[in-house]
């Protein structure tokens, strides 16, 4: 073992500040070459075996780490990535920025938040990277682009957009099949007899939003049951929240003839549908089946349990930041990919499972 090192490491003062080792000291330790451990750093496929094994037991025996800040850098990069959404308030983004910050941190990178608040300005300022490019990229979930914004967007900032786009091609997407989910979630309704079914969040007419692809299919699957689609069953709300779901599910059962199943587009609404439905002495199921979108934490332990379509939101991080650090990384002008989560539905108590 060459002189200076203690038990496998060198002491302090010997492997740069505050003891710290340097790629000059694990190349000391394996014998090679600084460029050679950079090679082996970097993956580079011209490194022999043996000489890759000697270099990764001297970074192990020394404690090495890279210094990502200094190689980004050097680079014109930040390390930096942007998560932008509509609301962190909403379980599901909140879900959604911690498996995001999980999968960027494993890639060696730091999400900053920012919350949109479904606002056009606030989400052009997202897709510019705020003018001041301090983030080498953005996730971004839209509401409130038009097609014309991602059309004239400056195509050298990276951008991976999540859920529905407001215009085709040119960007980077991750989504789950939203009419399939909405189609699956009613044709479970359906066999269970349901024929009244209700959808809260929905819209019947307008862009090809979320909204609007998850009535699609609830419409399409009534289309295949034969069963009549009625327009007045499909109830807009402000926003998708709690209280909005209650006040749907409320104003509903004021109807008659009232519904028999209520198909919430996100789980707040079924929330609030739940409480609602039970100030009214309306049991769940019975009467009423539920079942809403995005299978949140809470929807587990609500009482009853929350039937809902599962999307795959692990799935839906690791591609969104994979997708980002290919367009940071890698060559321009690659074309745009479109990225198809799966999905599942969850039969849970308030559909009688």
């Amino acid at each position: 073992m060459p002189d200076g090192y203690a038990h496998g490491r060198r002491t302090e003062g010997e492997c740069g500040v505050a003891g710290r080792p340097r790629i000059k000291d694990v190349a000391e330790y394996a014998g090679v070459s600084p460029k050679t451990v950079s090679n082996v750093l970097n993956d580079y496929e011209h490194v022999s075996d043996r000489t890759r094994e000697a270099v990764k037991v001297a970074i192990d025996t020394l404690g090495y780490r890279v210094n990502l800040a200094g190689r980004q850098l050097r680079q014109g990069r930040t390390g930096m990535i942007t998560l932008a959404v509509p609301e962190l308030d909403v379980a599901y983004f909140a879900e959604l920025a911690t498996l995001v910050m999980a999968e960027a941190d494993r890639q060696g990178r730091t999400v900053l938040l920012h919350q949109t608040n479904g606002d056009r300005e606030r989400e052009l300022a997202a897709l510019r990277g705020f003018d001041a490019r301090f983030t080498d990229g953005v996730v971004l979930s839209p509401l409130a682009l038009r097609p014309r914004d991602l059309a004239i967007r400056d195509h050298g900032f990276p951008v991976v957009l999540l859920g529905e786009r407001p215009a085709d091609g040119g960007t980077d997407h991750v989504a789950i099949d939203n009419v399939a989910a909405a189609r699956e979630a009613t044709a479970h309704l359906l066999a269970r007899g349901r024929r009244r079914i209700a959808v809260i969040g929905g819209r019947v007419h307008g862009p090809q939003g979320t909204d609007r692809l998850r009535t699609d299919g609830y419409r399409a699957a009534l289309k295949e049951a034969g069963v009549p689609f009625d327009a007045d069953l499909v109830t807009q709300v402000d926003a998708f929240q709690w209280r909005d779901g209650a006040r749907a599910a409320s104003a509903l059962l004021d109807t008659d003839p009232r519904p028999d199943a209520l198909l919430c587009l996100n789980d707040h609404l079924a929330l609030g549908a739940l409480r609602a439905l039970h100030e009214r002495r309306t049991s769940v199921p019975g009467p009423l089946d539920v079942v809403g979108f995005d299978d949140v934490e809470a929807s587990r332990f609500s009482v009853p349990s929350l039937t809902t379509v599962a999307p795959d939101k692990k799935e839906i991080a690791r591609a969104a930041v994979a997708l980002l650090l290919d367009r940071i990384d890698g060559p321009p002008g690659a074309p745009a990919r479109d990225h198809v989560v799966g999905h599942e539905l969850i039969v849970r108590e308030s559909t009688g499972g």
